[in-house]
């Protein structure tokens, strides 16, 4: 009887540790902002390339934006909503400039991001970032010019609707936080001394 007491309650405290981990895992993402392009200035045939990049990722809390660039020649500063709209570079709000900046999003909201170089935010580099908090929030359209849908005539019937997916660049997996070593430890050797008695 003993024994058969011992092993439920093993398989209890197991069930809980793994449940425990299970829920306290929280995946995060480092996007590599424009994807296989470095952070320039757009080209002529895609100046909108940065404003579309954005617009087909789903940003959460926890992952980070990775701006490539030769920091001799660009450097990457955050900005208001109204200095970005303006390429205003004056009283940025944060400056990066190492050539491998990395921001991460610690909080809901819009994030505006330009080049610190005078003339790059006027040649369309720069970025804006919506974040949800809960996902009730509805972030409002952005000012600058969207891409035309293409059109396309009816043959064969209505066109299949296009996936909302991310792109299919590779992200970076980053290791999953979950909860500290120290209560995950606790609970390792709860399992084990229990298996003991």
């Amino acid at each position: 009887m003993a024994s058969l007491r011992i092993s439920r309650c093993q398989f209890l405290h197991a069930l809980q540790l793994y449940l425990l981990i299970q829920t306290a895992t929280v995946c995060c993402y480092q996007y590599k902002v424009g994807d296989l392009d470095a952070w320039n200035v757009p080209s002529s045939a895609n100046p909108d390339v940065y404003h579309i990049w954005s617009s087909n990722h789903n940003f959460t809390i926890g992952d980070s934006l990775l701006f490539l660039y030769p920091p001799s020649q660009d450097s990457v500063i955050q900005v208001t909503a109204q200095s970005y709209k303006s390429c205003n570079l004056k009283d940025p709000i944060l400056t990066m400039n190492d050539g491998n900046s990395l921001f991460n999003i610690t909080s809901p909201g819009l994030f505006y991001f330009t080049s610190g170089v005078p003339g790059h935010c006027e040649k369309s580099q720069k970025i804006r970032i919506a974040v949800p908090g809960n996902g009730s929030y509805v972030f409002p359209p952005d000012d600058a010019s969207t891409a035309p849908s293409p059109s396309y005539p009816t043959v064969f019937g209505p066109m299949p609707m296009q996936e909302t997916a991310p792109s299919s660049a590779p992200l970076t997996r980053v290791r999953p936080v979950s909860m500290s070593a120290a209560t995950l430890l606790f609970l390792c050797v709860s399992v084990i001394a229990i298996g003991r008695v």
